[in-house]
């Protein structure tokens, strides 16, 4: 009896575990689909593109063939204007015509035309656009037909592994539904300071670029923007909260961001040890712009925030986020360590502007030790504002010190908080250092500061 009980009891608990996974994994997408649809549009843009066309004409190997005919005036070579068309996604979210798509979707087209699921077409102005985050928001005049905006939800509270529905255009296919999971988030694809997608496997495409990344209960996570063309199922989303970070200026027509005048980079936990840290949480300044909101605060190279006006900092790209979203001219206050010692220090923030960074051009190999530097010149200081320094000329590329990415042609800065003036500096502060203990080193690297650390 007691043994009968006992697989009755198993039992139930299977029925009730596979009951609670049936309840959780939909049967069908259907109703999200019904909900969101008719909120979702076609885009079709056309652009105008000047190329100009190669010159086979007075190309010498068909005159050499063809004779002089091949030689004649104003044949070829010109450039040329012609017609481009494109398809993309988008939705809608409001009843007055405004529509969220992707902002390479529409950038430079002549003219982009919306379609409606109800095959219903108009006409679309450019409201605003951040390339930055490759969003844009365009404008209809619906013309009293009825549009049905979907509603944002929040990319916060999406976990990995939650479902997802993509409806888009891919391939032309209009209206195309896919289904799949979040599969990560945060992912950075190197194109942008503000990286932080969303990874889905839910399948899409050329065409699916702006349309929405929906959750089960029919609000956007998330806006389809890339994919890797050699990875099959890997889609990636911008999170629908920098939508709406941003929502209130693109509506403006213009997207300004705060700038502190910095370069960060996060922590690892040998860079956390040698910063005397206790953990790696935080954005450690690598390098200060001289003239910039951080210089003329007080911020130094070395600092490591850990919050932005009580707001803990995880790492680089979170300080970069937040201090992005703030208008220029806000007072900010960053809560620093440095010297083991936490301080409150206020910004003024500036204008964001695009800025180029320049690179340290590589000096003639020399292989007599792992590292081996040598003083910089004076036009080098002035080009990368440095006082003193040394450049690497060499290094083994079995050393640990190669592995935490020193280079040929960084300049240090320091060793392990000390500033070096010469290779002869240089090597008596390295050669003090045990083997076993961590070296850390503030470094110029392709024109950037940023600190790097390593076992001897």
């Amino acid at each position: 009896m007691v043994r009968k009980i006992t697989a009755l009891l198993s039992m139930l608990i299977i029925f009730t575990a596979a009951a609670a996974q049936a309840a959780v994994a939909p049967v069908s997408f259907s109703d999200v689909v019904k909900k969101t649809r008719d909120g979702v549009v076609n885009i079709s843009t056309t652009k105008t593109v000047t190329r100009k066309m190669p010159d086979i004409f007075h190309d010498e190997f068909f005159r050499k063939f063809f004779g002089d005919q091949f030689n004649a005036p104003n044949s070829g070579g010109k450039p040329q204007e012609y017609k481009t068309n494109s398809l993309g996604s988008g939705f809608v979210i409001d009843a007055a015509g405004l529509i969220v798509t992707n902002n390479h979707v529409i950038d430079g087209a002549d003219e982009i035309i919306i379609k409606l699921n109800d095959k219903h077409e108009f006409k679309a102005t450019v409201v605003g656009k951040d390339p930055m985050t490759d969003l844009a928001l365009i404008k209809i005049d619906p013309k009293g037909v009825k549009l049905s905006p979907i509603k944002l939800g929040d990319s916060n509270l999406a976990e990995v592994g939650d479902w997802v529905v993509a409806i888009g255009n891919p391939l032309g296919l209009e209206w195309t539904v896919t289904a799949g999971i979040i599969s990560g988030k945060a992912r950075a694809l190197g194109s942008g300071p503000y990286d932080n997608f969303m990874q889905t496997d839910a399948s899409i495409n050329p065409g699916n670029s702006g349309g929405p990344l929906l959750n089960l209960d029919g609000e956007v996570v998330g806006i389809n923007t890339a994919i890797i063309p050699s990875g099959q199922g890997l889609g990636f989303a911008v999170p629908v909260n920098m939508l709406k970070d941003i929502l209130p200026k693109l509506k403006k027509g213009k997207v300004d961001r705060g700038w502190l005048g910095v370069t960060v980079q996060s922590l690892d936990d040998k860079i956390a040890e040698g910063l005397g840290l206790e953990n790696s949480e935080g954005a450690l300044i690598a390098d200060v712009v001289k003239g910039d909101p951080a210089e003329k605060a007080g911020i130094k190279a070395g600092d490591v925030v850990v919050a932005i006006n009580g707001k803990p900092i995880k790492d680089s790209r979170d300080l970069i986020n937040i201090i992005g979203g703030y208008e220029p001219n806000s007072v900010v206050k960053l809560t620093v360590v440095r010297d083991g010692k936490k301080r409150d220090i206020s910004v003024k923030l500036g204008l964001r502007k695009d800025d180029n960074s320049t690179s340290t051009a590589p000096s003639e190999p020399e292989v007599s030790k792992p590292i081996a530097v040598k003083e910089i010149d004076a036009a080098t200081a002035k080009k990368f504002g440095v006082d003193g320094g040394v450049a690497v000329t060499s290094i083994d590329e079995t050393t640990n010190a190669y592995n935490a990415g020193l280079r040929t042609g960084d300049i240090i800065l320091w060793v392990n908080r000390q500033s070096v003036k010469s290779a002869e500096d240089f090597y008596t502060k390295y050669d003090k250092i045990k083997t076993g203990d961590v070296v850390f080193l503030k470094v110029v690297s392709r024109g950037s500061g940023r600190f790097i650390a390593f076992d001897k």
